[in-house]
């Protein structure tokens, strides 16, 4: 009945049109010194050079429903790219 893989693991992401799109998760994370939550996650597209396409998120969960805002912090921005780098030597 499920057809995803063993160990993936999915979200439900609604647009602001309110289409429902399915995405594989990568990653969610929280920096504990300003406890705010992140998550990295592809719809598995590929760019020119064939790699996956990725998104990071904040979670805000402020209203009770988990809502996935833009990143606009540039100091924020440099540690999710630390993370990033550190999650693509692990591969």
């Amino acid at each position: 009945m499920d057809n995803q893989e063993v160990g993936k693991k999915m979200m439900s992401i609604v647009a602001d049109d309110g289409s429902i799109e399915e995405v594989e998760v990568i990653l969610a994370f929280e920096f504990k010194d300003n406890k705010k939550e992140y998550v990295i996650y592809t719809k598995n597209e590929k760019d020119e050079n064939g790699n996956v396409t990725v998104y990071v998120s904040n979670v805000d969960r402020s209203s009770g429903e988990p809502k996935l805002m833009g990143v606009e912090d540039e100091d924020e921005w440099n540690r999710i790219k630390d993370v990033l780098r550190e999650l693509s030597k692990a591969e």
